[in-house]
């Protein structure tokens, strides 16, 4: 069973202190459909509430010390879903379209940006591909080498700009 859907009155609260707003879609679903609970996977983090939310984690994400802001985690751009060992979707809320990223740690990289990837160019794209069963996660088989080993998936993409 879904949670309620979060009034608007939270998510203008979010949204201030945030600092920015949550693009249309993404407010939307946390306010009409639920305060998260469905999605791919893992499913979304629930907006607001006690335990991890989107708003903890993106405060954890951004400045994990509390004191010095984070040199991983962009500005604006709000984890939404974890895909375990560090991995998060996560949603660009200052670009149009909210573009979904994959932020992918794991592979040590020299360079904060090389674990960034951008996994659909709009909120609405990540979300035709998980309800039509056609993301990267869909079928674990198909994140299978030729040895049958667990190969990362490969988003399209590397995206430079956050």
């Amino acid at each position: 069973m879904l949670a309620a859907p979060v009034s608007v009155v939270e998510i203008a609260a979010v949204e201030a202190e945030l600092g920015f707003a949550l693009p249309v879609l993404l407010r939307r679903l946390y306010g009409e459909v639920a305060n998260g609970g469905f999605g791919p996977e893992y499913l979304l983090f629930p907006l607001v509430g006690d335990g991890e939310t989107v708003v903890s984690v993106y405060r954890a994400e951004c400045a994990p010390d509390d004191a010095e802001p984070s040199d991983h985690w962009p500005r604006g751009v709000l984890p939404v879903l974890t895909w375990g060992c560090g991995m998060y979707a996560a949603v660009d809320c200052l670009r149009p379209g909210g573009p979904v990223l994959l932020f992918e740690p794991n592979a040590g990289p020299d360079d904060w940006a090389d674990a960034w990837f951008q996994d659909s160019p709009s909120l609405a794209e990540w979300l035709k591909s998980w309800l039509s069963g056609t993301g990267w996660w869909a079928d674990d088989e198909e994140l299978m080498d030729e040895d049958g080993e667990f190969a990362e998936p490969t988003p399209p993409s590397i995206c430079r700009s956050v």
